[in-house]
């Protein structure tokens, strides 16, 4: 065999095994070096390719793709920078737990270090916020290396899925001519399996019988216990969860990416407006518990961050399907490496509803103050960003997905978003909180969920203007709702905001930029939006438009924190005034 029949024979291999293991879609980032997997990639007829010219913008595209679906995909792009270009999306795959494959093409060995162009050292390059990394061998004529490159591609793609799920790194180094060989009919069928090729099976972490029995049973001593539930998908949890809060009588203090406030279940037990009331102090003393059992990533909510902090005497379990480390407070007494799901359903037999429901009334009483008082933002004539979100319940359709930007946006969210029925499902990039990124990762989502909707600040839309070409190119529907406070809204709410000198120019960053050229150039429709009545008929509207759509909300950082500060006052102080008989 020459060595265009080898290079061919080696990456229909990679590619045929690729498919064979569930990946169904995989995005290219045009280049020289990845010529020949591109190549062989795009005559599959079982794999989808999406190709995207913007490596860090195409790696984010694919990490969307990758939540929504909960499959792995895989990325591909040439040598170099392109390689360097998806750290930032990497990053976020390996802490949010999404299961990325990532190829690299690279110079052949002779060429490193020598001054080649496109060569820099690719080698463990992204280091370890990989889960696994692969120097691949060069393709050889042999059976045993087009056995070796499907037990690398199964192996990878076995790990990125593995709880808990994150990006792997595959580095393939190419050496030219590198144009395969396509004219085989049957380019795939040579390199099909037969027996004797690995199969990979992955269990989940349990605890056994006994284990459980004396979690349920110590469990059923505590009064004054509260779930708290981060982002987490593990299947029928949600279910589980509930049933155990009803049988232990413990209130779910919900994050808005737990998926808990939305949906069919009656909402009992979801508390969701404790990032407002932990700010006070009697209510902490009032609502202290003596036993805390956490689910899923860390909460968005600082204020309950700290609540738990200030709460380390007491017991906290951590459950982790994934086997982590999520306790960034070293709060947590026990660490239980077991399906979240699993757990709920396993200790509820071990658990007399003996209960008494006075502690979940008081959760209860306080949560309904709140909400009664955070609803005074819907009273607010001009726009604002606290309304904006406290009415996406009602403007949003049914089943809808809705994707957040970080800074104020997901904050916001978890203030004024609050427990309804329409089953919307909640997605952020809430693994680094970078604001990089974010548009990709939603349109990434939109092919597989709609109808889709943004919500993001004028930073974090001109941070990947890129990466609305996806919806040009890929006809994606999606509905953003651009904040525009002209700068960065949340330093007005951290302590540099009390140091007025150069806060503008260091912090605030106004960048005075008009975003319809954008939006139309990339064939969007746009809409600068001046009252709630003329939202709402645009957000209708643009239920039958296709493709991009951006309304963009023009707000004032001065008044926005203003208004969030008078709702918390005016919160604290009713409740002070409930508990001044009662602590």
């Amino acid at each position: 065999m020459n060595h265009q029949e080898i290079l061919t024979s080696y990456i229909a291999a990679f590619v045929s095994e690729l498919v064979n293991i569930g990946v169904e879609d995989v995005v290219v980032s045009p280049g020289s070096r990845s010529t020949p997997m591109a190549m062989v990639m795009a005559e599959h007829p079982e794999l989808r390719v999406h190709i995207h010219v913007d490596e860090r913008s195409a790696a984010f595209f694919a990490l969307g793709m990758a939540k929504a679906s909960k499959r792995p995909v895989a990325i591909l792009c040439t040598s170099g920078t392109a390689a360097a270009n998806y750290f930032p999306a990497i990053v976020e795959a390996n802490i949010a737990r999404v299961p990325l494959i990532v190829l690299t093409a690279d110079r052949p060995h002779e060429l490193r270090d020598v001054g080649a162009p496109q060569a820099i050292d690719q080698v463990h390059l992204y280091g370890n916020h990989v889960k696994w990394f692969v120097e691949m061998a060069p393709p050889e004529n042999s059976k045993d290396m087009i056995r070796y490159v499907r037990t690398i591609c199964a192996r990878a793609a076995s790990t990125a899925k593995r709880s808990p799920a994150g990006p792997v790194h595959l580095n393939f180094p190419f050496r030219e001519p590198l144009i395969p060989q396509l004219d085989t009919a049957d380019l795939f069928e040579l390199t099909e399996r037969s027996a004797g090729y690995v199969s990979i099976q992955a269990g989940e972490y349990k605890l056994t019988n006994e284990e459980y029995r004396e979690i349920g049973e110590s469990l059923r001593s505590y009064k004054r216990g509260i779930i708290v539930c981060g982002s987490i998908e593990a299947e029928g949890f949600n279910d589980a969860v509930i049933a155990l809060a009803e049988r232990l009588q413990f209130p779910i203090l919900s994050d808005p990416l737990s998926q808990l406030r939305s949906g069919s279940h009656s909402g009992t037990y979801i508390i969701d407006t404790y990032d407002t009331f932990l700010k006070n102090e009697k209510a902490k003393q009032f609502l202290k518990p003596d036993v805390v059992i956490r689910f899923g990533a860390v909460p968005v909510s600082k204020p309950l961050t700290i609540f738990l902090k200030e709460n380390s005497d007491v017991r906290q379990f951590v459950i982790d399907g994934g086997a982590g480390w999520r306790d960034p407070g070293m709060v947590s007494s026990e660490m239980v490496y077991c399906h979240e799901t699993d757990f709920c359903r396993s200790i509820i037999s071990y658990i007399n509803k003996d209960n008494s429901l006075s502690y979940f009334e008081k959760w209860e009483k306080i949560n309904q103050l709140t909400r009664k008082n955070l609803a005074k933002v819907n009273e607010i004539d001009v726009l604002s960003e606290g309304k904006l979100f406290y009415q996406l319940t009602e403007r949003l359709p049914e089943g809808a997905t809705l994707f957040v930007g970080n800074s104020m946006p997901i904050r916001d969210l978890d203030t004024f978003f609050h427990f309804n029925h329409k089953s919307i499902r909640i997605m952020a990039n809430r693994g680094a909180n970078g604001i990089d990124g974010v548009i990709s990762t939603a349109l990434g989502a939109g092919t597989f969920l709609q109808p889709l909707y943004l919500v993001l600040g004028d930073l974090t839309f001109f941070h990947d203007q890129n990466g609305l070409i996806a919806a040009k190119q890929f006809g994606i529907d999606i509905n953003i709702l651009l904040i525009n406070n002209n700068g960065g809204g949340i330093f007005s709410f951290l302590p540099q905001a009390s140091h007025p000198k150069n806060f503008e120019q260091l912090f605030g960053t106004p960048l005075d930029l008009k975003f319809q050229s954008v939006v139309e150039m990339y064939g969007g429709h746009y809409e600068l939006i001046t009252s709630w009545e003329h939202l709402s008929s645009s957000i209708n509207a643009n239920k039958e438009k296709p493709g991009l759509k951006v309304m963009e909300i023009t707000t004032n950082r001065d008044n926005n924190i203003q208004e969030h500060r008078e709702l918390w006052d005016a919160v604290s102080r009713e409740i002070s005034q409930l508990l001044d008989g009662k602590c």
